[in-house]
């Protein structure tokens, strides 16, 4: 397949550019990957899809404050983007202007130095001081809100741009499927007999980019840390080979898991599994963890669509998108949903 088979026409009105008034009240398309079948129903109502001895996997990341400005002596303005979390302490940032190696910059009283320029637009900073440079984003930072909702981030998106169950900090973009999960209906879902476990994912703004080549092979992936703690990996183990169902909730739950896919279904210890996930998923591809993913819709010739296609299959995730569009649904972060199995 080739990129351009993942455009469609995607009108600027359908796309969410502010949260549901009340979380968890958006729609729920719902898609058999097996019959091509769709049903509607609501984000609030996922429990009458999944069933006992099902395993629902998180990610609980948590979004950064990312978005910095500081100024360099001679009074000109830089944006700073802090970059999602790897293993080693955050220190590059991604920034507008004109930056070079040792360049000093102020920020909210606090000076900055320049160590490195690492790659176009990127640059490895510390900070002078006592305060780390995440502690300086965390106090000072904006919400890095995705750049297709064409707007300053505003206080409804410190809350909502984030999921109830964020607890570890890293990401410099939402794990966009969880942010209408609200707190009730994970209690209904345990109550039902279907187990929750989580991850973390740190998820970073290449989830973004459109794929710029039209050959899907050419592609470089870009790398997001993951953390599968040891109960987390287990529990998924044992669902796989009882013969239950593993439901994802997101693409960067499915990238962790079918990265480490090899590791769990071997898993034995008390270690968490981590790595770099780098894995292009696009169809073709054979699923080994997951069985059911609820997931966003997704912005055209992004990697997020292909791996939905690649779970879904493309003519059926076609027509969904179709049916979607025609019936109202709102698109992208703030938007609906899909379940699909």
């Amino acid at each position: 397949m080739r990129a351009g088979d993942f455009d469609y026409e995607l009108p600027e009105e359908k796309i969410a550019k502010y949260p549901p008034l009340e979380r968890g009240s958006t729609r729920l398309l719902v898609l058999d990957r097996h019959s091509g079948a769709v049903r509607h129903a609501s984000y609030a109502n996922l429990d009458a899809f999944l069933q006992q001895g099902d395993l629902l996997v998180l990610n609980n990341t948590r979004v950064i404050r990312a978005r910095l400005f500081a100024c360099k002596p001679t009074g000109a303005k830089i944006e700073l983007m802090l970059l999602e979390k790897h293993r080693e302490e955050q220190s590059l940032v991604l920034y507008r202007g004109k930056l070079k190696k040792n360049d000093k910059l102020m920020a909210h009283g606090h000076e900055l130095l320049v160590a490195d320029i690492v790659d176009h637009g990127i640059a490895r900073v510390s900070l002078c001081g006592e305060l780390s440079l995440s502690d300086l984003f965390d106090r000072f930072g904006g919400v890095p809100i995705p750049p297709y909702l064409k707007r300053e981030a505003e206080e409804v998106d410190r809350e909502r741009y984030q999921t109830v169950f964020a607890e570890l900090p890293g990401s410099v973009a939402a794990p966009t499927a969880s942010l209408n999960m609200t707190s009730e209906l994970l209690d209904k879902l345990l109550r039902n007999g279907v187990d929750v476990v989580a991850l973390t994912l740190h998820v970073g703004l290449g989830t973004f980019l459109p794929v710029r080549v039209d050959a899907l092979e050419e592609h470089v992936m870009h790398r997001e840390f993951y953390s599968i703690p040891p109960q987390c990996a287990e529990k998924i183990r044992r669902v796989k080979a009882d013969g239950g169902r593993v439901i994802a909730v997101g693409t960067t739950v499915t990238r962790a898991l079918e990265h480490a896919g090899e590791r769990i279904e071997t898993f034995e210890g008390d270690e968490p599994l981590t790595g770099e996930a780098d894995i292009f998923i696009y169809p073709g591809y054979c699923f080994r963890i997951v069985d059911g993913l609820l997931t966003n819709f997704h912005a055209p010739r992004s990697t997020v669509l292909m791996l939905t296609a690649a779970f879904a299959g493309p003519e059926n995730l076609r027509n969904a998108y179709q049916e979607a569009l025609a019936e109202g649904y709102s698109f992208l972060s703030y938007g609906d949903s899909m379940f699909i199995s």
